[in-house]
């Protein structure tokens, strides 16, 4: 595959179309099963920010200033990832792809679990920040790795007709460990004191992940190669070269393709699945109980939507529905914000309305899977997807805070809205460039 990309369905299994047999079956659930874990501990750091920032920090630390510097080692986790994104990457076209599969979740798992047992600041001083910073880029390592591996995974496993289903069943899984976090830490919160919190009850979400997690490393043994690895394996159709300076010679065009998409991806996710349970109180006065139960239900949905988009992108293409559901995704938020801004009266349902427009984000990888060919896919993908999250990842907050000075409370839906309009326009123009040959 070169620059002339034509974005059709790759052969992913080898073979003549068929449908999802068991050993499918098997392999989406302990794919989804390991990636819903590993994201799990990725990103319930940030449902505990404030019990962070007071343990981490020296005593008399502003509130706000504890919070933004704890938002800064949640950040170093989205920087770290193309590192192990590229790394990984590199193994995963030369290796295997299940080796690396593996390695993942195990280097994340370790991380997780260290956290949970680490002294705070009244213990060890201005050791203890650095060694939650240190632990959060090995968590950052290990996410680079994962995701993009585990969507090369499943779809280089399933049978052509049904890659639409499989990266968007993975998608799922990886959203419901953002469900899993979510519930977590309101469970913990309703239940116990401020000071339990703060004593030991912060410790319980990570000991949990981490033991989760080294569940998943055993679970991970089951799965097989991947029959498109197998056969280019056989066949010594192996990348000779470093695969990601064949995908930065090769495939400009793809790479480009998958960022920006992946900034709609970013955008979805970070501002309305993990930030808005703090931007509706803070901006627009709804109670923390409230948002914290619409965050629940976006959730739900959005592992849902994921199923159902990818469901869809089978039997519809994966740019129409990607174009589609942009354009969907648009109008949600939108409809969100400007309720939001009259009080909020049709919070919970526009809330979980959005948490399944959220799920066209289950359609991008199919998107980056199909823009680059077999023998350096994961690279091409990992390097792509990698490099815009940790950029747009990172600057997500910078972003919404410069566009407050001009927009106000508005700001979050038109950063949105923005990228929506982004994935939308690239969607339509990849269609016509098909059309026209």
């Amino acid at each position: 595959m070169s620059e002339a990309t034509t974005w059709s369905t790759p052969e992913m299994t080898g073979g003549a179309a068929r449908r999802l047999d068991r050993r499918d079956a098997r392999t989406l659930l302990l794919s989804a099963l390991g990636g819903a874990l590993e994201f799990y501990d990725f990103v319930v750091f940030v449902f505990l920010t404030k019990q962070l920032g007071a343990l981490f920090f020296p005593q008399g630390t502003a509130s706000w200033l504890a919070q933004v510097k704890v938002y800064g080692i949640f950040a170093a986790g989205y920087l770290a990832r193309p590192l192990g994104g590229i790394v990984m990457a590199h193994f995963g076209d030369r290796s295997g792809r299940k080796r690396m599969f593996t390695l993942s979740v195990f280097l994340m798992a370790l991380p997780t679990l260290a956290i949970g047992l680490l002294p705070t600041y009244a213990q060890i001083g201005m050791f203890a920040p650095l060694l939650l910073l240190l632990l959060r880029i090995v968590q950052g390592v290990a996410v680079g790795g994962e995701v993009p591996g585990a969507w090369v995974f499943v779809a280089e496993h399933a049978p052509p007709t049904r890659t639409g289903f499989a990266c968007g069943s993975l998608t799922a899984g990886l959203t419901a460990g953002i469900l899993i976090g979510s519930l977590l830490a309101a469970w913990l919160n309703a239940r116990l004191a401020p000071a339990q919190l703060l004593d030991w009850g912060w410790r319980v979400p990570f000991l949990l992940g981490g033991v989760f997690g080294f569940a998943a490393v055993w679970l991970r043994r089951w799965l097989s190669e991947t029959p498109v690895f197998a056969e280019m394996r056989e066949r010594k159709q192996l990348s000779r070269e470093l695969p990601l300076r064949v995908v930065l010679a090769g495939h400009r065009r793809g790479v480009v393709v998958s960022m920006l998409v992946t900034w709609m991806l970013t955008a979805a996710i970070v501002v309305l699945i993990l930030m808005l349970p703090t931007l509706a109180p803070n901006g627009f006065g709804i109670p923390p109980k409230l948002a914290f139960l619409g965050n629940a239900l976006a959730a739900c949905a959005l592992t849902a939507g994921c199923m159902v988009y990818g469901w869809l992108a089978d039997r519809c293409g994966a740019l129409w529905t990607l174009l589609i559901g942009s354009l969907l995704l648009m109008a949600g938020t939108w409809a969100l914000f400007a309720d939001l801004a009259t009080g909020g009266a049709h919070f919970l349902s526009l809330y979980a309305l959005i948490g399944l427009l959220v799920g066209v984000t289950g359609v991008v990888p199919v998107v980056m899977v199909q823009a680059f060919p077999p023998p350096v896919r994961f690279s091409g993908l990992s390097f792509s997807y990698n490099v815009a999250y940790a950029v747009f990842g990172a600057g997500t907050a910078a972003m919404i805070g410069w566009l407050a000075v001009h927009a106000g409370r508005m700001a979050p839906a038109y950063y949105v809205v923005i990228t929506a309009v982004v994935s939308a326009g690239v969607s339509a123009w990849l269609l016509l460039r098909r059309r026209t040959g």
